[in-house]
């Protein structure tokens, strides 16, 4: 036995060598860190995984779920309102029935909350759809209307759709039988006003649709599929029964959208012949858009659809074209992809890139005038910022202020950084950048703390604002992705002091203050989390466990200047503990 102890070290004799080693090695630079490992929840009863896909839980309410999407989305408020409410009925609609044992079967005429967006393209219909499926968490699909047009009219592209919406839950039905079908430029379906005759093959589209917006079963075998005729022959094979596999639409909600460019002439033409209200009428061509909010069914069939195709879209949002200065506002939004994704571009080679407000707002002129809306801002962005993007790697500078000068001059801007890299004027512009980051972020989150502190589940106190501006400047994230990572490592501290308790008996937790000052650390290293349990046992097991032993407290407090000075908040505690057994 000995022997085979000698073969077998413990392995913290083999970890306190190998630090000694590094130690002389390396002088002291270098440690071996043993990771801290926290206890995991017991595995459930005969090892089963949970079930992936769980079925959601549609609790939210409509405020709710606008107060999320202008978290995202630049203006647009009344489609947020009409989407996030009319969703939102939805799912609850079909929870209500669900949880009461209700026969969906028998409601017969129910309407299902189908709906229509219509708006120019980069307006975020399609973003704004997403976000509502991401929050909800069920399956989303995305097809284009085109499509359907090229291949005929029987139906099997839009059948694909339903197969897709299985195939996106993972192959759970009853997930897929409450996911959102998004089907794209669902104008380019409609009728030719100007065709002597029927147009086939849109109609036909559309009246392929009508039956799965509505209710249908979808056979989820695909007809000439090879796979799918292998995969039958080998369920027959094991069970002698053939077993038809289908999924029912009912509950499934089907989105369309498209730019619907024509339709506001037949809108103005009704309008201003009808009047609008109390005898208005709109003639002036320079409103624009302003047409579109008086849309009817009778406009949509007149542009070219079905009625029963326009009946099962009884919800319509109009989307607004985006100004100059929506465009902007998008660029500065702290949870907006394109400043976040040029950003990581940089960050790939370890470059920090900081943008000034009018550097955004130039590139919002740029993209403006593309007229292709929020799609223009990527274009915009990357012409300006291609030469930077090529040029700065092969140096060595690792802090970029974008500043307005680059969009204007772009290569005499990368020629001007590269000859000079080491003046002190960039780091200057570098820190001013982060100081009006951090400004900007501050101002963000006390305009939506409500929104922020009921997301996070933490308060967002005045400091904690302060904190969460410092973590976004120092991460290259979104502003609510930062937010949730921090609210991981609130968890996680949570979870260490729990795990102090169960290992030395003693109670403890950490002040607010403390605990923002070990999130900090978190960002900043890997190894914070292990660090921070060694720190807790290293300076505080033994002065706890001896106040224990004398008074019999068992519960304690550590805050932000515990942690920096130890020793003399063990000399207050004691003071204060003499004192009060004096008085007593």
């Amino acid at each position: 036995m000995a022997e085979k102890d000698e073969k077998n070290p413990d392995p913290k004799d083999i970890e306190k060598e190998i630090s000694e080693f590094l130690s002389q090695k390396f002088g002291g630079r270098v440690k071996l860190i043993s990771p801290v490992v926290l206890p995991r929840e017991a595995p459930s009863e005969k090892g089963e995984k949970p079930r992936k896909g769980k079925k959601p839980d549609f609790s939210l309410k409509p405020e709710e779920l606008e107060a999320y999407l202008d978290q995202y989305i630049v203006k647009q408020d009344e489609a947020k309102a009409i989407l996030a409410t009319k969703i939102c009925t939805h799912f609850n609609r079909i929870k209500h029935i669900e949880s009461s044992g209700e026969d969906n079967n028998r409601m017969v005429g129910q309407i299902k909350n189908n709906i229509l967006m219509i708006g120019p393209t980069g307006v975020g219909k399609t973003y704004m759809i997403k976000l509502i499926a991401q929050k909800i968490g069920v399956p989303f699909v995305k097809g284009d209307a085109t499509k359907f047009s090229e291949t005929g009219y029987v139906g099997g592209d839009v059948e694909d759709l339903v197969r897709d919406l299985v195939h996106e839950a993972d192959g759970d039905m009853e997930r897929a039988q409450h996911g959102i079908i998004y089907i794209d430029e669902i104008d380019k379906i409609a009728s030719s006003r100007n065709l002597i005759g029927h147009d086939i093959s849109h109609s036909g589209v559309q009246r392929a649709l009508l039956k799965p917006m509505e209710e249908t079963d979808v056979d989820l075998k695909v007809p000439h599929d090879p796979i799918s005729m292998f995969e039958e022959i080998e369920r027959y094979r094991k069970t002698g029964k053939r077993e038809k596999r289908t999924m029912n639409t009912r509950n499934v909600l089907f989105v369309m959208s498209g730019a619907f460019n024509e339709l506001e002439e037949i809108i103005k033409k009704r309008v201003v012949d009808q009047g609008i209200g109390f005898g208005a009428s709109l003639t002036s061509r320079s409103e624009g858009g302003e047409y579109l909010k008086y849309v009817k069914p009778e406009d949509l069939i007149n542009f070219g659809f079905e009625t029963e195709f326009i009946g099962r879209l009884p919800v319509i949002a109009v989307f607004e074209p985006l100004s100059e200065d929506d465009l902007f506002a998008i660029l500065r939004n702290p949870n907006n992809s394109v400043i976040l994704s040029k950003k990581l571009d940089f960050m790939a080679y370890d470059i920090s890139a900081k943008f000034e407000d009018g550097t955004l707002r130039a590139l919002a002129h740029l993209a403006y005038q593309e007229k292709t809306g929020a799609r223009g801002l990527v274009s915009a962005v990357e012409k300006v910022l291609l030469k930077l993007e090529k040029g700065l790697p092969s140096t060595d500078i690792k802090m970029l202020p974008v500043t307005q000068e680059v969009v204007e001059d772009p290569e005499g801007m990368l020629e001007k950084i590269i000859s000079t890299p080491h003046d002190p004027i960039w780091r200057q512009l570098y820190e001013k950048l982060i100081h009006d980051e951090k400004t900007s972020i501050k101002q963000y989150v006390k305009e939506n703390q409500a929104v922020l502190s009921d997301k996070s589940k933490i308060a967002v106190t005045p400091s904690r604002t302060d904190l969460i501006a410092d973590l976004y400047a120092m991460s290259t994230c979104s502003l609510n992705s930062v937010i949730a990572k921090m609210v991981t490592c609130y968890d996680q501290i949570k979870k260490v002091e729990a795990y102090f308790h169960k290992t030395h008996g003693l109670n403890i937790r950490l002040d607010e203050d403390a605990i923002d000052d070990v999130i900090i650390e978190m960002f900043s290293s890997p190894t914070a989390l292990g660090d921070f349990y060694k720190q807790l046992t290293t300076k505080f097991e033994y002065g706890f466990k001896l106040i224990h032993d004398r008074v019999g407290q068992n519960t304690f407090v550590i805050t932000k200047d515990a942690m920096k000075n130890p020793e003399g908040f063990f000399k207050n505690l004691a003071k204060k503990i003499y004192t009060e057994a004096s008085e007593s």
